[in-house]
């Protein structure tokens, strides 16, 4: 079920009316179920994995909190790890194995005949493994209580708003949500549909009416020119945004108004001036969990540079994998990596050179350069993250600088209506760092907030694509 159809415009409105009708003690089970159901209108045999996931991490975290010697939590900490990586690894990443080792033998002219298992990728399996993960790891360090309720530690790993496509939570910060009160607030619910607004502006007005362009391009990269190429790399990188981001407001909206609180996910990432200011502001409830899950176990960066720069790459592949079972996320991966330890690397001779030139004394100006430089060094790597495979991703590297011929695009009538609308977002966007528009909007005369409600959602109804696109990060 998407939240861009008919099916949750329906779903939802009835969840909520049933969850504040009933009283505490019983929404855990109408939530419990309303997740389940949402989760198995894509397949009904999904929800097995889930299942097997929380029973074992549930068993795992009790027996944890029965062992105070951390050195004897250790297996069930490995009974965890193995249970939830061994089915991510075997539905999302076997085939992907086995064709490389294929393809390794092909190379080396041996003969071979591996099978594959063709098995179908359950959607939002990378993003709730992860957060049951952050749980036994989180009871295993001390930091969190193991949960006693077998059906709210349920909830928690299938909590239908950010189950398929995240935020991550972090057990700490959501478990507890479920055991308080939430009464009915009119505030947190104008603010919940608020932000589901604006995700939907962002997902079915923007990234929808972009996809369609950016897919003619990159399904078919041979049959354009660089101009083509280069537009069409420029429209994905505010496509998945768009696309990204979006969910991430409709989820954390309709958790909002049930009364419950998600991490903030983005925060205007393209307008960071540094790699490192990027992934602090993009996909935040990933990055924080391999900065913590990760990162820091390994040592982060208080070892001596080489181990740290192995560090900081292993994390980024790592990141670039989860994404996908594809070596052009491997390569998307590796690259951010790159582009973090020469960030390093270069800091003596960037200093330098700001200070040859004098760039401190025009602040505007130097931002601007770090701003530009970090999202052309990010819309670069987009291409590989798109490209349907490694030969598109280097046809289209080797000819999108070709500018010889430069010509416009034969879509050039069609971007009117998407650049205008990524305008639109972008100063929005700049109207935000001085505060929030939507305290802003709530300030305002009931008039005048309802008359923007209006134009909003006719706005949506006029330019949005209904045709029920799937969110890009339900692949993954």
């Amino acid at each position: 079920m998407l939240f861009n159809s008919i099916q949750f415009l329906i779903f939802f409105p009835i969840v909520a009316i049933l969850y504040f009708l009933a009283p505490h003690r019983w929404r855990w089970i109408l939530l419990l179920g309303a997740s389940y159901y949402f989760y198995m209108s894509w397949r009904p045999d999904f929800l097995i994995l889930i299942v097997i996931s929380t029973l074992i991490d549930y068993t795992a975290g009790r027996l944890m909190g029965r062992t105070p010697e951390k050195a004897k939590r250790k297996k069930y900490l490995a009974l965890s790890l193995a249970s939830n990586l061994g089915l991510l690894l075997t539905f999302k990443y076997f085939n992907f194995i086995l064709s490389s080792i294929s393809a390794t033998l092909d190379f080396l002219q041996v003969d071979q005949n591996i099978p594959e298992l063709n098995l179908l990728l359950p959607v939002g399996i990378s993003f709730y493994t992860f957060q049951t993960l952050s749980y036994s790891i989180d009871v295993y360090r001390g930091k969190k209580e193991p949960e006693k309720h077998l059906g709210i530690f349920a909830l928690y790993v299938s909590f239908f708003p950010q189950l398929v496509a995240g935020p991550i939570e972090r057990s700490i910060h959501l478990l507890p949500q479920f055991h308080q009160k939430h009464p009915f607030d009119s505030m947190r619910i104008t603010s919940g549909f608020q932000q589901i607004l604006w995700g939907f502006l962002k997902k079915v007005v923007i990234a929808d009416n972009l996809a369609a362009l950016v897919n003619t391009v990159y399904n078919s990269p041979t049959e354009f020119n660089s101009t083509e190429l280069l537009i069409g790399t420029y429209l994905f990188s505010f496509q998945i945004f768009c696309d990204f981001s979006g969910y991430s407001d409709i989820a954390i909206g309709v958790a909002k108004i049930l009364g419950y609180d998600l991490m903030e996910n983005f925060r205007r990432p393209y307008f960071s001036k540094s790699i490192a200011e990027f992934w602090r502001r993009w996909h935040i409830s990933l990055s924080t969990w391999f900065r913590d899950y990760l990162y820091i176990p390994l040592g982060g960066n208080h070892v001596p540079a080489p181990q740290w720069y192995f560090n900081l790459f292993v994390v980024f592949l790592i990141s670039g994998l989860w994404h996908g079972a594809n070596w052009t996320f491997v390569i998307w991966g590796a690259l951010h990596g790159l582009y973090f330890i020469l960030s390093i690397e270069l800091t003596p001779l960037r200093e330098a050179i700001v200070k040859f030139m004098q760039l401190e004394r025009f602040p505007w100006l130097y931002k601007f350069i770090q701003v530009f430089t970090t999202y052309h060094l990010v819309t670069f790597a987009w291409i590989f993250f798109r490209a349907n495979s490694l030969s598109d991703a280097f046809y289209i590297v080797s000819n999108i600088f070709n500018f010889s011929s430069l010509e416009l695009p034969y879509f050039k009538h069609e971007l009117l209506i998407p650049l205008m609308l990524i305008l639109l977002m972008e100063f929005i966007h700049l109207l935000q760092r001085n505060g929030s528009i939507r305290e802003r909007i709530n300030q305002q005369p009931t008039w005048i907030r309802w008359g923007i409600y209006y134009a909003t959602i006719i706005f949506i109804l006029l330019f949005g694509v209904f045709e029920n696109q799937q969110f890009i990060y339900f692949q993954f």
